[in-house]
C-alpha cells in the first residue's frame, strides 16, 4: 500500500475562457469506478447542450486505474492531457470533467492540450486538496473508570481516535502509523498501569 495520497477536499467547479471558449472543470472524490462514472454522468446530463463533456479519472491509492475520454476533441489532445495532470498532481480517487462550450475560436492541437490540462490545474487550485495517509488501525480496550482520562490523552497527543464503544469495557478504535505501534503500546501501559488490552488490526487510510 501507498503510505499517502491526494485526493480533493470536496466536489466543485472551476470556470475559465480561452480564447472565447468556456471551459469549466468539474471535480469531485470519487472511491470507486462506478461513483466516478456516476459523476461524469451527471455532469454530461447537466451540460446536455456542450460541445465537449471531456473527463478523466484515477482510482486506487497505487493509481491501479486510470481512464480518460477526449469525447470528439482531437484524440490525445483532452482527456490525456486532464489525466496527466491529475497524475503530476499525485492525485487519486478522484474523477474530474471539463465541459467546453466552443467560442467560435480553434485553439489548435497544442493550445487545446495547455487548455484542458491547465484548466484542470486550475481546478485543483480552487477547489483544494488534501493529503491521506496510511494508518494501522487498532483497538484499545479498558475499563470504565480510566476510558474518559485515556481518550482526553489520546487526542492531546494528536491520535486518530476512530470510533468509541461502550460495554462491559470501553473499546477505543484509533489510527496509528506503522512506525509508532511498538511505542504507543509502551505508552499505553504507562497511561493505564497495564491495565488496558491492546489489538493490532488492518490499514487504512485517514487525513494526514
Amino acid at each position: 500500500m501507498q503510505d499517502e495520497y491526494r485526493t480533493v477536499a470536496r466536489a466543485g467547479v472551476h470556470e475559465t475562457e480561452i480564447n472565447r471558449s468556456r471551459f469549466l472543470c468539474a471535480l469531485a472524490p470519487a472511491a470507486t469506478e462506478q461513483e466516478a462514472q456516476d459523476f461524469i454522468a451527471a455532469v454530461r446530463k447537466e451540460h446536455a447542450d456542450a460541445t465537449h463533456n471531456c473527463w478523466a479519472y484515477v482510482i486506487g491509492a497505487d493509481a491501479a486505474v486510470q481512464k480518460a475520454s477526449d469525447d470528439g476533441e482531437p484524440g490525445g489532445t483532452a482527456g490525456v492531457p486532464m489525466l496527466q495532470m491529475l497524475l503530476r498532481r499525485d492525485m487519486r480517487y478522484v474523477v474530474a470533467v471539463v465541459t467546453r462550450y466552443y467560442g467560435g475560436v480553434k485553439l489548435g492541437a497544442g493550445g487545446l492540450i495547455r487548455a484542458y490540462g491547465g484548466t484542470v490545474g486550475e481546478a485543483l487550485d480552487a477547489v483544494g486538496t488534501i493529503t491521506r495517509r496510511r494508518f494501522r488501525l487498532a483497538t484499545v480496550t479498558v475499563d470504565h473508570q480510566r476510558a474518559g482520562k485515556l481518550q482526553n490523552d489520546l487526542r492531546a497527543t494528536g491520535r486518530l481516535v476512530r470510533d468509541v464503544r461502550y460495554g462491559e469495557a470501553v473499546t477505543i478504535e484509533i489510527g496509528l502509523p506503522d512506525a509508532d505501534v511498538d511505542a504507543f503500546r509502551a505508552w499505553l501501559a504507562d497511561a493505564t498501569a497495564g491495565t488496558a488490552g491492546f489489538e493490532p488490526g488492518g490499514e487504512a487510510y485517514g487525513d494526514a
